[in-house]
């Protein structure tokens, strides 16, 4: 097998792989995760937490029939991005007229306005919440900090804190423990499908998988990919071009793993 150079690949004895198999594993771990654990924002969650008032657990089993599609999508936008060397909008560039491509743009500036939006008051709300002064001063701090690490830290640096930031899911589900909830019915409803009932019920079922899918994650996953390959000196397009059945399969483990994220949340549901 040959590696994008070229140059045959190293063949690694069985009981290396083996041996090594653990710590592959947690270094194959990068953009699929980062963006899975993206789609956790506070927009997210607050809808996880509305459904779960109104409408209990009936909704669980939505994470089983949401999680293979978005899986889904997020590996062809990886591929794009991996085998193109170009993030989603210059591959678009390379195959629409680009009036569509400004439509797509428009569309896309648009959504994550308002998703922004939505996650900075969701987390001025929050830290009122712990601090009691006034979200609104919370929205400056949050917004000035966000845009100066985007300014002044490296790619590596970001992705890096954004790695050990996704432990944090995991209080949802110990949260989930803490309240004792009833098991028998939680393994029911995240097992046997049920259709919501009235209008509230749809309205929170497309509410959970507008926040599931959102538009901002395919570009940043393919944009992770392209500055991946960055990362590691591939300044240039036919540099970056093309990918092995190696890094192929690396990065569908990378969004399995990180399409699992958006399940945690889940439990605010209980």
């Amino acid at each position: 097998m040959e590696n994008r150079s070229g140059r045959p690949e190293k063949v690694v004895p069985t009981t290396a792989r083996a041996r090594f198999s653990v710590r592959k594993f947690f270094v194959s771990l990068g953009p699929g995760i980062i963006t899975g654990a993206a789609d956790d924002d506070p927009s997210g969650i607050t809808t996880y937490s509305i459904a779960g008032a109104q409408l209990g657990t009936s909704l669980l089993w939505t994470a089983w029939g949401t999680w293979p599609m978005m899986a889904g999508v997020q590996m062809m936008c990886a591929r794009i991005g991996m085998v193109t060397g170009r993030g989603l909008a210059g591959a678009l560039a390379q195959k629409f007229p680009r009036w569509v491509l400004l439509i797509a743009c428009t569309a896309l500036l648009f959504a994550n306005t308002i998703n922004v939006a939505s996650d900075l008051s969701g987390m001025a709300d929050a830290a009122e919440v712990l601090t009691g002064v006034s979200s609104h001063i919370f929205v400056v701090i949050f917004g000035a900090a966000i845009t100066v690490a985007i300014i002044r830290f490296r790619y590596h640096q970001i992705a890096s804190i954004l790695k050990w930031l996704v432990l944090s899911l995991f209080s949802y589900v110990l949260v989930a423990f803490l309240v004792s909830p009833d098991w028998r019915q939680v393994a029911h409803d995240t097992l046997i499908p049920s259709w919501p009932r009235g209008k509230e019920g749809w309205e929170t079922l497309v509410a959970i998988l507008g926040t599931g899918i959102s538009p901002y994650l395919f570009f940043w996953q393919s944009a992770q990919e392209v500055e991946e390959e960055k990362a590691k000196g591939r300044r240039l397009l036919r540099q970056r071009a093309g990918a092995t059945r190696a890094e192929l399969l690396d990065r569908a483990v990378d969004i399995g793993v990180g399409r699992f994220c958006p399940i945690s949340p889940c439990f605010s549901l209980f």
